[in-house]
């Protein structure tokens, strides 16, 4: 079927909605209904339902007045939850769990300032996922006050997870310059990027043999790497309850001082390396 528009002389053309078929070699036609009644739209309408057009354009229909990114912050917020890691922060969801969760997430997609986090995660459906549209800086630094309240709990967590008796366990301490002059921890000491002139805050990483983070603790920038060892001992076997284990540090952690202090722990055992000349005097290089 289909609609034909029939001239009419002096009058509007007559629409007529029509049926055709084939005999032999002559077409035929006959007329099912006269739509010259029918408003224009409607016509048109029934037009495109007759050709099997859609029957409404979507850019016709649609006005786009925003667009969010969505995909990458699905990715990651998926894989937070795949890993469990909100069940970890907090085993039940609050407003200053989403917080911790969002700023972890922007983290990933773009680190910036919390500042910065609180405007750029606007940008995508982040902060309407997770309900913290209305958060502003002070949030996020509150909520990390709530989460340095429960680091020895979610520590006891990944312990519990990932460590275990006769266990290998990874610790090296690394640090960062820092800028301003309000944080107590940032002193002047040994800076490993290459920012001299500025105080800096070191941090203590523990792992387990996978690499997996366990524990981390933030020391003042003068501490000297070798002797924040003994406090990450005790960490294992007083908090995490861990009898039997190997520490395993670089030259400049494992010292023979602190080899000394941890022969005291039974059960501790550590892998470090030797410095050049102990190796000659084993006799081993020439």
């Amino acid at each position: 079927m289909y609609i034909e528009s029939i001239p009419n002389r002096n009058s509007p053309p007559a629409l007529l909605l029509r049926e055709a078929w084939r005999e032999g070699k002559r077409i035929r036609k006959r007329t099912i209904a006269n739509l010259s009644q029918w408003p224009s739209e409607k016509v048109e309408a029934f037009r495109r339902l007759l050709r099997d057009e859609p029957m409404v354009v979507a850019q016709e229909a649609f006005v786009i007045e925003q667009s969010l990114a969505h995909g990458h912050v699905e990715a990651v917020l998926g894989t937070i939850k795949k890993l469990g890691l909100d069940e970890l922060i907090g085993s039940r969801r609050s407003r200053e769990r989403d917080l911790v969760i969002a700023m972890i997430a922007e983290r990933l997609l773009h680190p910036c300032s919390k500042l910065a986090a609180t405007r750029l995660w606007h940008t995508t459906t982040l902060a309407e996922e997770l309900g913290v549209t209305d958060a502003n800086e002070d949030d996020l630094y509150e909520a990390m006050d709530w989460l340095l309240a429960r680091q020895d709990r979610i520590e006891k967590k990944l312990a519990a997870r990932h460590l275990s008796e006769g266990c290998l366990v990874f610790y090296d301490v690394t640090s960062s310059y820092y800028e301003g002059r309000c944080c107590p921890l940032a002193r002047y000491g040994h800076d490993r990027d290459g920012k001299r002139g500025r105080p800096i805050i070191v941090y203590g990483l523990m792992t387990d043999g996978e690499g997996r983070p366990v524990a981390v603790k933030a020391y003042p920038g003068d501490t000297g790497d070798p002797s924040t060892v003994p406090e990450q001992a005790e960490k294992l076997r007083e908090r995490f309850g861990l009898e039997r284990l190997v520490l395993v540090g670089d030259r400049g952690m494992l010292t023979q001082t602190q080899i000394e202090k941890l022969r005291s722990y039974l059960g501790l055992g550590w892998i470090s390396a030797l410095r050049s000349h102990a190796i000659r005097d084993l006799g081993v290089v020439n």
